[in-house]
């Protein structure tokens, strides 16, 4: 069986191809999925399922065009992974790109993530997203 370690680097693996399915493929049939990103941003809320986190993923990519996603550092506990990364991304409504830093904790179970929780700099992306949330 994989380490805990080794599930998320296939998750990011996955998600850096594009290859999303690939990534829910390593979830729990219960996934609990949780982003807390800007109050405009479709994909700050919780999903839970396959299917609710394939709808956060569409979300994401309708939303944002990400052009830097890096897993910087990781931290492993015998059930969950803590990752410090950064990115720089363009929010699609505006065409303001940010940079900010993240982090993300998932949950293992049995041999796949079970739970996921993200943060970014909700200022960073707030600021990008402003032009879009006033006009």
């Amino acid at each position: 069986m994989a380490t805990p370690i080794e599930i998320v680097q296939h998750a990011y693996a996955a998600f850096g191809r594009g290859d999303v399915q690939a990534l829910i493929g390593l979830c729990s049939r219960v996934v609990r999925w949780q982003f807390v990103a800007d109050r405009h941003a479709p994909y700050n809320r919780e999903a839970i399922g396959p299917i609710q986190l394939g709808q956060w993923f569409a979300a994401v990519a309708s939303s944002d065009d990400i052009h830097q996603f890096e897993p910087q550092r990781m931290f492993a506990g015998a059930d969950h992974v803590t990752v410090i990364g950064h990115e720089r991304t363009t929010i699609r409504a505006t065409g303001n790109t940010f940079e900010c830093p993240w982090v993300h904790v998932f949950s293992i179970e049995n041999g796949v993530i079970c739970g996921f929780w993200g943060m970014l700099d909700t200022q960073a992306v707030a600021e990008a997203r402003a032009a879009a949330a006033t006009a």
